[in-house]
């Protein structure tokens, strides 16, 4: 169980999806009303449709208020589906941004592409501000290597996303998970090679302020998700 991604839907039900395996079709999913007893975990089969789908990375949850879905995103490499793009250098990966949707975690639409900026790319998270959606995801680009964070722009949930910016963080970042607090969007990510967190914030999601220094994260934590929960549930948490 890796790269958890966890949100609260409008009937206050918690729901988790996450990477059950490097190299799997499938992603992990279950639920909980108060994040201490959960459902049966179960495998969505997103990309077994796909014989040569070589994985299905880091699942995000998105909960679309207009269409009255939950939006869930990951990263998979298909062989060849991109043409001069795989790059040996990168062990051959060349992801893109594929998506499902559902309303009851039951029956699923069919998977197609999310979002194809050109290149290789993972770990992508919806924001909504403004009436406008904002699509953060990492350059996974290897040759020259670029390992940023940037974002994409659009007017629906679902895209398309276009306007990719230049990078807003450091390199060799990934994993990122954001908040809106005080007026401020801050995104965290984690910076693996040195197993540590980092932190940007902004206003506007155009002009960005480093914050690293300023937070603290558990030894160890890795790509998780940052989200606000109902005080009787954080207290529960806390016993």
């Amino acid at each position: 169980m890796r790269d958890p991604s966890l949100a609260q839907g409008p009937d206050g039900i918690f729901h988790m999806v996450w990477t059950t395996g490097w190299w799997d079709q499938t992603i992990g999913y279950a639920n909980s009303k108060n994040l201490i007893e959960w459902s049966e975990q179960r495998a969505i089969p997103v990309m077994t449709h796909e014989p040569t789908a070589r994985n299905a990375w880091a699942p995000e949850l998105f909960y679309d208020d207009l269409e009255k879905q939950w939006l869930i995103v990951w990263a998979t490499t298909i062989p060849g589906r991109f043409p001069g793009a795989d790059q040996p250098g990168n062990n051959e990966k060349n992801h893109r941004i594929y998506y499902t949707a559902t309303k009851d975690f039951k029956t699923f639409a069919a998977t197609k592409l999310f979002f194809d900026p050109g290149f290789n790319i993972i770990d992508a998270i919806i924001l909504k501000e403004n009436g406008k959606y904002y699509l953060i995801f990492k350059d996974e680009r290897e040759n020259p290597a670029k390992k940023d964070l940037r974002l994409a722009v659009s007017t629906r949930a679902i895209g398309p996303y276009t306007q990719v910016s230049e990078p807003f963080t450091r390199d060799w970042v990934e994993g990122p998970s954001a908040i809106r607090i005080n007026g401020d969007w801050i995104v965290f990510f984690d910076i693996y090679r040195e197993r540590r967190y980092g932190a940007v914030k902004s206003k506007d999601l155009r002009t960005w302020e480093d914050i690293t220094s300023a937070i603290s994260f558990p030894k160890d934590h890795r790509h998780g998700t940052v989200l606000k929960v109902p005080s009787g549930v954080g207290q529960k948490l806390n016993e």
